[in-house]
């Protein structure tokens, strides 16, 4: 029966999930019951596709992810594939009706990352922050909002926002690894082999600029994904912090965690004022 298939396929993207990240599958558990399986979902197909890209060297990347491009494309149009991962998204897409732009973009960004080492101008910078992180805020925004158009065009922008600020955080505590095993540099007009505190004073500010946008677009997310959209905004918050506190040249020289006790002491204070209507 094809429904015991399709079950498993979503018990793989929630395995992936669980397995990839720990701050992302701890705010997804905070999510409604009835759109949790959804992100699982999405993260799945997003979290094979950058993997492809950042960690199998050993193989021949351009040739994976083309094919997993093809599978895509295919699962999108069948409404099926033989890759779980795959199989378990397209029914979310099609669900929430996601926009085919949307995945194209993110899709586009990924591949850059195959061979794009250098970002030298904003536009580029943020083409590719679109595609990478944003895309990926709207499609979980479909979702939260259960593919109502006119929410979500309401809060359209915020979740890009947000997705921007998550990303960022990402290349901040990233420096190191993007830099030096993968020949990568994604802030402009930035020199990473001597980042200095004024250069990290202005990314940082734009990220903090991000995140205040991403706020008040949270503030106004359906109730069954409001506290799990908290919980991630306040995680990265608390990275951010501590970036801003290292000095420059130990961010490129050391890769800068939250610890579990301080992600469990999170989620406490995040339900404390999500109860308290503090939110």
């Amino acid at each position: 029966m094809k429904s015991i298939f399709d079950t498993v396929s979503k018990e793989c993207s929630k395995i992936v999930t669980n397995s990839y990240s720990t701050s992302f599958s701890m705010a997804t558990k905070m999510l409604s019951n009835n759109i949790r399986q959804d992100i699982y979902n999405i993260y799945g197909f997003v979290r094979f596709a950058d993997e492809i890209v950042d960690t199998f060297h050993a193989y021949d990347k351009e040739t994976l992810f083309k094919r997993f491009e093809n599978d895509l494309e295919a699962a999108l149009t069948d409404k099926i594939s033989l890759n779980p991962i795959l199989n378990s998204f397209q029914e979310t897409y099609h669900k929430y009706d996601i926009d085919k732009h949307l995945v194209d973009a993110f899709m586009k960004s990924m591949k850059l990352d195959l061979h794009k080492q250098d970002y030298l101008t904003d536009e580029e910078y943020r083409e590719y922050i679109y595609g990478s992180a944003d895309v990926v805020g709207l499609m979980c925004l479909k979702v939260f909002v259960k593919g109502d158009k006119d929410k979500y065009e309401d809060l359209k922008a915020s979740a890009m926002s947000l997705g921007s600020a998550f990303q960022k955080v990402n290349f901040l505590r990233d420096l190191k690894a993007d830099f030096e095993d993968l020949s990568r540099t994604y802030f402009p007009n930035t020199n990473l082999n001597q980042l200095d505190e004024e250069s990290k004073r202005a990314i940082i500010e734009d990220i903090e600029h991000d995140f205040a946008k991403g706020l008040k677009g949270i503030k106004r997310l359906p109730i069954e994904a409001k506290f799990g959209v908290f919980m991630a905004y306040r995680y990265y918050n608390k990275l951010l912090e501590k970036l801003k506190k290292t000095p420059a040249l130990e961010i490129k020289s050391a890769r800068i965690r939250v610890p579990n006790y301080k992600k469990v002491e999170l989620l406490t204070r995040s339900y404390v004022k999500y109860q308290l209507n503090l939110l």
